[in-house]
């Protein structure tokens, strides 16, 4: 008699199904924890680094505030991405494209692959970084290595979507350990550090250019999509069932996004604590070198590691986002190594051209914070209808904390573009 084995994703399933049905303890959480974790490398990704360190280099604490709000404000925009696939069961882009007139769909998957090239070109690069940094290689085999990699773990989406979540969460996990140990070497000024976080100002020069880098390297388009998208099939259940379902998957929210907050908050401090005052500019190599006469090679090692399990884990979720995005707005899907190949191509080219990498970054970044208010109004949109949404359609205070944000956002945008 043959005994058939449960694969991962469904001892998944089985155990969230078990936990919807009963009071369960903090194990119960578990099942649930995947999607939001996924979606948090975004607000950990190299552009992060480069506009954190920027920022931190060049203005010390002030800045922390934008990482502060831009944090809660992902939350919440995360939570309604989340909500809308456990809702209707379909992502975001395949709403768009079944509700939107067709000019404006292929306008918006127009828009989207521009910001995708712009997300991969930061995380792509972060990578090559990464392993230059950490192992000495020039920067184009860097690149070939990072490209392998990233397949690899690309490869585990064939076992399901589990195996993946759980070697993308082990990165998220290395990125934290290691900024976490970077602030206890660092020693912050930590009365500047809450000062930073509740006063909101520019400072001086390239301040607001640095809060739109910061804004974009948070809150970001792809992941708005790509959250949606994950949450579509993971787990389907009655009606009766997913307000329950989504109270599991906003705690995972609040604790995954809470700790990618953690972590930009004390890139921002270390840099500020490290580099400010010594004649840095917050290019990553020029800190990388720096840290070690500063604090000694293990804080330069723990910068290395970091960057790169942050390059590797972002350029995994990007590309899938990237695949998200076309099969939604246009109903078309290529094979995941053709698009790696294809959104890898702007990063070689800054590669073989010699341009600074970390200035093509917080440039990257600052182009994403003009995608956001694409993404962010239908999302707004939809999730207001109750006719589409059901039970989980948003509150009137939801929805109107949306729009300020959306506002805010399009407002700094605009504020940028007169100050340049």
């Amino acid at each position: 008699m043959q005994v058939s084995v449960q694969s991962l994703d469904q001892r998944t399933r089985q155990a969230a199904f078990g936990a919807l049905k009963a009071r369960v303890g903090a194990l119960g959480f578990l099942p649930f924890v995947g999607p939001a974790v996924m979606a948090s490398v975004a607000y950990v990704d190299p552009g992060n680094f480069a506009t954190d360190i920027q920022a931190g280099a060049s203005h010390g604490y002030i800045l922390l505030w934008v990482v502060v709000w831009a944090n809660l404000a992902a939350m919440l925009i995360q939570n309604l991405s989340a909500k809308i696939g456990i809702a209707t069961g379909n992502n975001l882009p395949e709403l768009i494209h079944a509700h939107y007139p067709r000019p404006l769909v292929w306008l918006y998957w127009v828009q989207a692959e521009i910001v995708a090239i712009f997300t991969d070109l930061a995380e792509f690069l972060g990578a090559a970084l990464g392993f230059h940094m950490l192992c000495g290689f020039s920067m184009e085999m860097s690149a070939a290595l990072s490209f392998i990699t990233v397949m690899i773990v690309l490869g585990l989406e064939k076992r399901g979507f589990r195996p993946l979540e759980i070697v993308v969460g082990a990165l998220v996990g290395t990125i934290a350990i290691a900024y976490g140990l970077e602030l206890l070497i660092s020693r912050p000024a930590w009365g500047a550090i809450a000062m930073g976080s509740l006063v909101p100002q520019f400072g001086d020069g390239d301040g607001p250019y640095l809060a739109a880098g910061i804004l974009g390297a948070t809150v970001m388009p792809h992941v708005i999509y790509l959250h949606s998208g994950l949450m579509q099939n993971r787990l389907q259940v009655p009606a009766a069932l997913k307000p329950r379902l989504m109270r599991f998957h906003t705690l995972e929210i609040v604790v995954a996004l809470g700790l990618a907050g953690l972590v930009n908050a004390a890139m921002l401090a270390t840099a500020a604590a490290a580099f400010q005052g010594r004649g840095a500019t917050g290019d990553l190599t020029q800190a990388w070198h720096m840290l070690t006469p500063i604090f000694g090679p293990f804080a330069a090692t723990l910068f290395a590691v970091a960057l790169l399990a942050s390059g590797v884990s972002s350029s995994v979720v990007g590309t899938m986002s990237g695949q998200l995005v076309m099969q939604g707005f246009v109903k078309f899907r290529i094979s995941l190594w053709l698009r790696r190949v294809l959104t890898s191509l702007p990063a070689v080219v800054v590669i073989l051209l010699g341009v600074n990498p970390t200035r093509v970054l917080v440039f990257s970044q600052v182009v994403l914070s003009f995608g956001i208010p694409f993404a962010l109004v239908p999302l707004l949109q939809f999730t207001g209808r109750s006719a589409l949404m059901g039970g989980l359609v948003n509150r009137r205070i939801t929805t109107l904390g949306g729009w300020l944000i959306a506002v805010v956002i399009v407002g700094l945008n605009a504020y940028l573009l007169t100050t340049l």
